[in-house]
């Protein structure tokens, strides 16, 4: 299991010490495409809950799947027939223990469909997989893109995060 080590910033808000990211390769497609992909997962995640978590260890599983497992998730829990770029699964459930890390869900990405808009847009695949993750986690934190208030508000997030990751505003933005 891959970990990030962390601290919890005075604030109470999570830093990367508190947050255990797990990664795990389903399609070896991900590692031939991108051999750092779990760095690149674990460092968007962790940049994406940071001071956004209350405090207290949390957790997150990141899988790097292709799109036929991730045709077959979104069936399962979404209805929809078609694989997807990402999916949230968000846990919500208490910390087991008193102390203990809280699971704040999964992110899934498909390569395929990642690599496929990646190349339409032009984008590293490595830095398109850093913004799905960044998109996943805010889903796992409560944000969603329902109206365009909401939708403009996750973009502006997006957008900084990855900005604080070195990567260019993916809607175009300063």
């Amino acid at each position: 299991m891959d970990k990030q080590n962390a601290t919890v910033a005075k604030d109470g808000a999570i830093g990367p010490a508190a947050l255990e990211v797990s990664v795990t390769v389903a399609d070896s497609a991900w590692d031939e495409a991108a051999p750092d992909c779990r760095d690149i997962a674990r460092a968007a995640a962790t940049a994406a809950a940071q001071g956004r978590v209350e405090s207290g260890a949390a957790e997150i599983s990141i899988l790097l799947a292709g799109d036929d497992l991730m045709r077959e998730l979104n069936r399962r829990y979404r209805g929809i027939d078609a694989a997807t770029n990402v999916l949230a699964f968000e846990d919500g459930t208490p910390a087991p223990v008193p102390g203990g890390a809280r699971l704040l869900g999964d992110v899934a990405v498909a390569f395929e469909t990642t690599r496929r808009e990646a190349e339409a847009g032009g984008l590293d695949i490595t830095r398109h997989l850093a913004h799905l993750v960044v998109h996943g986690v805010l889903h796992l934190l409560g944000y969603d893109h329902e109206t365009k208030v909401d939708a403009k508000l996750m973009e502006r997030l997006e957008a900084a995060i990855l900005a604080g990751l070195g990567i260019a505003d993916p809607y175009g933005g300063g």
